[in-house]
């Protein structure tokens, strides 16, 4: 079992967190118009999986205006913003900050990814939502680089993700 931290407090994951080399779990999330969008649906894309709690904190909010901007430039390339956030809510935040680059997803109504990904924080405060994490998947569908950012309250590493990504 994987574990994380909240400032400074370590908290349990529920499942295995995703690992390189494996064939990336299907799932099924919510857009913000309320449609379902699956890993199937994306097939010969490379999926960057932008996972956090929640858009209404600042870092999470801040890791969706970083992928938006540095995902422009990625040929054949889709980053997924997911969390527990009502789709009503990412809509507003994406309208709101312009985000073009990025299909925000909500896990609200299908409980599969979390525990698949193992990102479903079982214990602590945030207990229910998702661990941060950035999961890169190529285009044959397998998992190419993941990152657990090990403090909830720290940015990922964006540029190894994109660096995956490319390749």
């Amino acid at each position: 079992m994987a574990t994380t931290n909240f400032k400074g407090h370590p908290v349990k994951l529920v499942g295995e967190f995703i690992q390189v080399g494996k064939l990336a779990p299907n799932f099924e999330l919510v857009k913000s118009d309320l449609s379902s969008l699956s890993l199937a649906d994306l097939k010969g894309k490379r999926v960057i999986l932008n996972i956090f709690p929640s858009m209404d904190t600042g870092v999470c909010a801040t890791s969706v205006r970083k992928f938006n901007q540095l995902a422009a430039g990625l040929p054949d390339t889709v980053v997924l913003a997911i969390s527990k956030d009502l789709p009503f809510a990412q809509g507003r935040f994406c309208s709101t900050e312009g985000i073009e680059n990025v299909v925000a997803l909500s896990d609200f109504r299908h409980s599969d990814f979390d525990k698949s990904y193992g990102v479903l924080m079982g214990d602590g405060p945030l207990m229910g939502l998702l661990a941060r994490a950035v999961v890169v998947i190529d285009k044959e569908g397998k998992v190419s680089y993941t990152e657990l950012v090990p403090e909830i309250t720290q940015e990922p590493a964006y540029e190894k993700a994109i660096e995956a990504a490319k390749k």
